[in-house]
């Protein structure tokens, strides 16, 4: 069989091709084997939450604080979210 320019110029380009599948095969595979698993999110804070049924809906770390109102009627504080005070141990 002779070998032709054109002939080469495949084999050489088919060699390349092969080659670089090849490595993207052994990247893939060791990129899947580095993952890590996500860390879990931290809900947010009770202060940044800004709608009453948010806040109740986390009842077990977060109070709702409702607004308060002056004798006129007049907003003296608005309401708003806030965490539940840590439980602290009981002396004897």
């Amino acid at each position: 069989m002779e070998t032709t320019a054109v002939h080469k110029t495949l084999v050489k380009s088919l060699g390349i091709s092969v080659a670089t599948v090849a490595l993207a095969l052994m990247a893939n595979g060791a990129s899947a084997q580095d993952k890590k698993p996500a860390p879990a999110k931290k809900p947010a804070a009770c202060k940044t939450v800004k709608q009453q049924t948010d806040c109740e809906a986390r009842a077990s770390d977060c109070t709702w604080v409702g607004e308060t109102k002056d004798a006129k009627g007049k907003v003296k504080a608005k309401a708003y979210c806030r965490s539940k005070p840590k439980e602290t141990a009981k002396k004897k």
